[in-house]
C-alpha cells in the first residue's frame, strides 16, 4: 500500500499500540448541506473520531437503515453529486488530517468510471473505499486502479459469510476488513449482536488485517463492549440521528456530534 492508505493503517496501528480500538464514525456527504456536513463530520473529529467515512447518498441503499436513508434523500433533494462528495472529503481531510475513507454502492463509481474515481478521491486525500455490494470477483478493475492511487479497497464480510467466503473476500481487501455485526440494515440497536465477535474471531483466522465492526454501535458502553475484540468501531447511524434531531440547530447539532464522538471515544478506551 502507498498514499493514504498507509495513514489509515497507520491510525488502527497506533490504536492497538494504545490497546484500544480505533472510532471510525461515518457521514453521509451533502447532508444537511454540503457545507454542513463537512462542518459535521469535522466537530466528530474534535470529538474523538480516529477515522471518517463520508457515505456518497445513493437512492437504493441497501444495507442503510431508515435515519441514513432520510439523510441521503435530503442530501439527494439538495443536488448532491460525486463533486460534492469529493469536495467534503478534501476539506475534511485538509482540516483535520484523519484518514478519510468513501463509503459508497458500485454502481455510481462505476458510471463515473473506476479510475476516474479513484484518481479525484486520492487527489482529494482520501484513504480509500468501503464498497458493500460489489462481489470479489468482479472487483479487480477497481482494486487495480485502487492500488495504482494508494487507496485502500475494504470489503464486508457478514455472520452469514461462510468461512471459505470470507477468506475469499479478506484475501482480495486491503485497509481494514469491515465486519458487519448483524443481518439486516444499518441502525442503532439496545445491545450489540453476539454473532459480532464470532465473526471478528473468523475472519481473523484469514487475515493479519485489523477488523473493523459497524452495524449497531450507538453509545459507548456498546463501543466498549465490542472494542474488546474489534480494532475499530464503526458508528454511523447514531451521528446522523444526532443530526437530524437538531436539524434546525446547526450549533446544537454540532455541539452534540462532538459529545457524542467524546463519549464514544471514551467507550473504546475503557474495553469493558
Amino acid at each position: 500500500m502507498s498514499g493514504n492508505a498507509t495513514a489509515l493503517s497507520a491510525v488502527l496501528a497506533a490504536a492497538r499500540a494504545e490497546n484500544r480500538a480505533a472510532l471510525m464514525g461515518y457521514f453521509p456527504a451533502g447532508f444537511p448541506t454540503v457545507e454542513g456536513g463537512i462542518r459535521a463530520v469535522i466537530a466528530m473529529v474534535e470529538g474523538g473520531c480516529d477515522i471518517i467515512e463520508i457515505g456518497l447518498p445513493h437512492s437504493d441503499p441497501v444495507l442503510d437503515g431508515p435515519v441514513i436513508q432520510t439523510a441521503d434523500d435530503i442530501a439527494l433533494r439538495g443536488g448532491i453529486r460525486i463533486g460534492g462528495v469529493l469536495r467534503t472529503v478534501r476539506e475534511v481531510y485538509a482540516a483535520t488530517g484523519v484518514p478519510v475513507l468513501c463509503m459508497t454502492y458500485w454502481n455510481p463509481v462505476d458510471r463515473y468510471g473506476p479510475e476516474r474515481f479513484a484518481a479525484e478521491l486520492a487527489e482529494a486525500g482520501g484513504a480509500g473505499c468501503i464498497l458493500p455490494d460489489l462481489p470479489v470477483e468482479e472487483s479487480e478493475t477497481w482494486r487495480k486502479a485502487a492500488e495504482q492511487h494508494g487507496l485502500a479497497t475494504v470489503f464486508v464480510v457478514a455472520p452469514s459469510s461462510a468461512d471459505a467466503r470470507v477468506a475469499t473476500i479478506t484475501a482480495a481487501g486491503s485497509g481494514f476488513v469491515y465486519a458487519a455485526s448483524l443481518m439486516g440494515v444499518t441502525g442503532t440497536r439496545e445491545s450489540v449482536s453476539r454473532d459480532a465477535s464470532d465473526l471478528v474471531r473468523r475472519v481473523r483466522a484469514t487475515t493479519e488485517l485489523p477488523v473493523c465492526v459497524g452495524l449497531g454501535v450507538s453509545n459507548a458502553t456498546q463501543a466498549s463492549e465490542v472494542a474488546v475484540f474489534a480494532d475499530g468501531v464503526i458508528v454511523g447511524t447514531a451521528f446522523v440521528k444526532t443530526a437530524l434531531d437538531r436539524i434546525d440547530d446547526e450549533d446544537a447539532a454540532l455541539g452534540e456530534l462532538r459529545a457524542l464522538a467524546a463519549d464514544l471515544a471514551r467507550g473504546v478506551r475503557r474495553r469493558s
